[in-house]
């Protein structure tokens, strides 16, 4: 929509924002992506554009995958795309006219109700974007309750969650986030106790597999954190919850999770799903939207949102959050998965994932020319440490049919020569012998 405004009109609105010019709000986007003479190609026709995509699609290298860091391949059974796509479950309409929507209520319910079992917490929301933005929000619902702005991060956070963080409170509630230290890959105990000693903290965001892949003692560090007062938020790979402890039971007051995994392909990183859940006497600290079960007029079974996060709900001085939204195909993705599966075949999927992994390290290491980085006890993925560059093993592999893994120099220079390497149920005996086969040849 077209608004005229008068020049008069535009620098009073830009005075009252407190910026000189409109091009001021633009500050923060490089200037590369502010082109005006943006060269588009000719329209063409669906026919044309067609023929186009699928000549761009054959491009496309069909690699055996070792990287994880964050999202990862899973078998996806065929039924979830079959369930999800039906139209009862599948429409873009927004669920705040129930009566008009109850197939997405009923879909977020169970996705709700699967979560909160997966995860043993009382809460779900209806999800968020993605796992970044659902530790953000966890921080801010932290720092909130406890009237506090500084959160104490594991470094092993994944990086990219770190970025989002400090995007996300770069302004309005404006959060201090401080790192405690490891000792071996995992966090270091007795310096976390020190930290948390001086009281300062709302929160420490615990993450579990860290982004090396070692497992925390998460019962450990909880009692650390509780017992310092500071709220626990833990950061976990649902598929390992198969067979590792819940957030629920080491007493997590959040639990947030990258849900991709869950039935979602990997997209190229996008789009993703945020699991978002809490105990129950957080529940008004939760942003998004919680969908109910309740009873119609007729006594019959109606879902509803129960909670929700809308200027037209509630007052915007008192939410939570500006999120209104979920990622709702994603999450519908996650329960349909979760359903089929079941705890029996989660547990499998997750043994599938402990054993691929730990018959590559054992291979890659057997002979002494790589070696675990961190001798701790780890899920699906590792860290590898090398005799060159991680970068250019990644480079030389990929003329061979493999994704390697990720570059670990890439957030850190003293790990150049460490690849993290991840494998999931999807690989086969095959392909982990043809992997370290080639990696021995190096």
């Amino acid at each position: 929509m077209f608004i005229s405004n008068t020049e008069k009109e535009k620098q009073e609105m830009l005075e009252a924002i407190g910026v000189k010019s409109i091009e001021d709000l633009f500050k923060d986007i490089d200037k590369s992506l502010l082109a005006d003479n943006i060269n588009l190609p000719a329209a063409l026709t669906e026919g044309e554009l067609t023929a186009e995509i699928k000549k761009k699609a054959a491009l496309n290298k069909g690699l055996v995958n070792f990287a994880g860091a964050g999202i990862y391949e899973h078998f996806i059974p065929a039924a979830v795309n079959a369930i999800s796509s039906r139209g009862e479950f599948l429409t873009a309409y927004t669920p705040y006219q129930a009566e008009a929507s109850q197939g997405t209520l009923q879909a977020i319910y169970e996705y709700q109700s699967c979560i909160c079992a997966l995860f043993d917490m009382d809460v779900s929301n209806a999800s968020h974007y993605d796992g970044a933005t659902a530790l953000a929000e966890a921080c801010g619902a932290a720092a909130r309750i406890k009237n506090k702005n500084k959160i104490l991060l594991s470094s092993a956070l994944n990086p990219e969650y770190k970025q989002v963080l400090d995007t996300y409170f770069k302004a309005g509630e404006a959060l201090k986030f401080e790192k405690a230290p490891l000792k071996d890959g995992t966090i270091d105990q007795a310096a976390l106790k020190e930290l948390l000693a001086s009281g300062g903290y709302a929160a420490f965001v615990l993450s579990n597999p860290n982004f090396y892949g070692c497992l925390e003692e998460a019962q450990a560090i909880s009692d650390i954190v509780h017992g310092a007062g500071a709220l626990l938020i833990a950061q976990v790979n649902p598929i390992s919850l198969g067979v590792l402890q819940t957030p629920g039971s080491y007493g997590a007051d959040f639990a947030v999770a990258e849900g991709q995994c869950l039935g979602n392909a990997m997209n190229f990183g996008g789009p993703t799903l945020g699991i978002f859940t809490c105990k129950k006497e957080y529940v008004r600290y939760v942003p998004g939207r919680i969908c109910g079960m309740a009873k119609d007029a007729a006594g019959k079974r109606a879902f509803v949102l129960t909670l929700q996060a809308r200027e037209q709900h509630i007052r915007r001085e008192r939410a939570s959050s500006n999120i209104c939204s979920n990622q709702a195909l994603c999450a519908l993705n996650a329960a349909v998965y979760l359903t089929l599966m079941g705890p029996l075949g989660m547990r499998d999927v997750a043994e599938a994932n402990i054993e691929n992994a730990h018959i590559l390290k054992d291979t890659l290491c057997a002979e002494g020319k790589y070696k675990l980085k961190f001798d701790k006890p780890f899920f699906n993925e590792f860290v590898l440490e090398c005799p060159i560059p991680a970068a250019k093993i990644i480079k030389a592999a990929a003329k061979k049919g493999f994704l390697a893994g990720y570059d670990l120099g890439r957030v850190d220079k003293n790990l150049n020569n460490c690849l993290l390497i991840c494998a999931t149920e999807t690989k086969t005996r095959k392909e982990l012998e043809d992997f370290a086969s080639f990696m021995r040849g190096i």
